[in-house]
């Protein structure tokens, strides 16, 4: 029995290992900080991540009669581009998670007088005009309310926190001339597209915490593999559609399925959206929680695993995990190789017990003899 124990106890040591991860790191957060008091609409995110290249599309509404209403978001890399978003790509994915059922640059004028920063990019997509900012956080500050934002003590912490962590801000300012001009009373939801060149996935959410608002979000990955919310359900390619994300309320996987021909042919052709790759995986998570507790971002490992992390950490470090050793077998997220992999361990550990019980039991009547013979 001892040496059977010998053989077969290292093989044990070697699968566990094997599907062991190091501890998730922490990452950094963003912020809205809009001017005037405003309600933030139901906001819809992509996140598309291949070759190093992320591309950020996002849009939300504003509700309320407000002259001046902006944000400022942090941003983890300088973009490569930023431009309108596809006109219904994301209506597209709202209908393909949940199908129906079958039947800053500033207005014109503006001085930028206390602006100590340095101006990275500038551009106007419809109502929208946006400034690409780079700076101290005291910088920032000052150039933020130097150009008509309204920053209070909270947002002024927590700019000074994100700076810490990164230099570059994006500002955005609705121009409420135009969406007068409509006739409307809320802000049109323009879809931004931002391309940027990322070592892995990365998307702000506290920047939907407005103070006593609930947090309403869909957000939506396009990855080359399906997404999970903790390691070894990652590791055996377990769905995570159902699953809570850990450490927040209200925030889970609702979706999942591979790209379909379909799908990519809608997205692809649409505005500005050619970059869109053939293959992947599509995941959607929802968000629903109030705005004192949506605290953090979130990131991507390589093992495609959900991380959070609360805001003032840099970008970057979001979603880094220490790999196994090198001597370790590694398999691919999700393959039935992996999965394989944990039947087997799990049946070789079976094996150790039913052996160990039937040299028992061969055991006792031996020793009840020998006591015999000793009387």
């Amino acid at each position: 029995m001892r040496q059977l124990l010998k053989v077969i106890l290292p093989a044990l040591v070697v699968l566990g290992l094997s599907f062991a991860l190091a501890a998730p790191a922490l990452a950094c957060g963003g912020l809205v900080a809009p001017d005037g008091a405003v309600r933030l609409g139901r906001a819809t995110t992509l996140v598309a991540y291949h070759a190093g290249v992320e591309h950020y599309m996002t849009s939300f509404e504003y509700q309320g009669d407000e002259k001046n209403v902006g944000w400022i978001v942090p941003l983890p890399a300088i973009p490569a581009a930023i431009q309108e978003g596809g006109a219904w790509t994301l209506q597209r994915l709202e209908r393909e998670a949940n199908p129906p059922p079958p039947e800053p640059i500033f207005a014109a004028g503006v001085a930028d007088v206390r602006a100590p920063v340095t101006i990275i990019q500038q551009t106007t997509i419809e109502a929208l005009n946006i400034t690409v900012i780079k700076g101290s956080g005291p910088a920032v500050i000052d150039w933020a309310t130097g150009n008509g934002f309204a920053v209070n003590a909270d947002e002024r912490a927590h700019l000074l926190t994100y700076a810490q962590a990164s230099p570059i801000f994006m500002a955005a300012k609705f121009d409420t001339s135009i969406i007068q001009q409509r006739h409307e009373t809320q802000g049109d939801g323009t879809p931004l597209l931002i391309t940027m060149h990322l070592a892995h996935p990365w998307v702000p959410l506290e920047v939907l915490a407005l103070d006593g608002q609930q947090v309403q979000a869909d957000l939506f990955f396009l990855t080359d593999m399906p997404l999970n919310t903790s390691d070894f359900a990652a590791t055996v390619g377990q769905s995570p559609v159902g699953s809570a994300v850990p450490g927040a309320t209200g925030f889970k996987v609702a979706f999942q399925e591979p790209m379909n021909a379909s799908l990519y042919h809608d997205l692809s052709t649409d505005r500005n959206m050619g970059w869109v790759h053939n293959g992947g995986w599509l995941t959607y998570l929802t968000l629903n929680a109030p705005a004192e507790q949506v605290t953090y971002d979130l990131g991507v490992t390589s093992r495609g695993v959900i991380r959070l992390a609360p805001y003032g950490t840099a970008p970057m470090a979001i979603g880094g995990t220490n790999p196994a050793p090198g001597w370790l077998p590694q398999f691919p997220i999700g393959t039935p190789t992996a999965a394989l992999l944990i039947l087997s361990a799990a049946a070789l550990a079976a094996l150790v017990v039913v052996l160990i019980r039937r040299a028992r039991h061969k055991a006792a009547p031996l020793a009840v003899g020998e006591a015999t013979g000793g009387n």
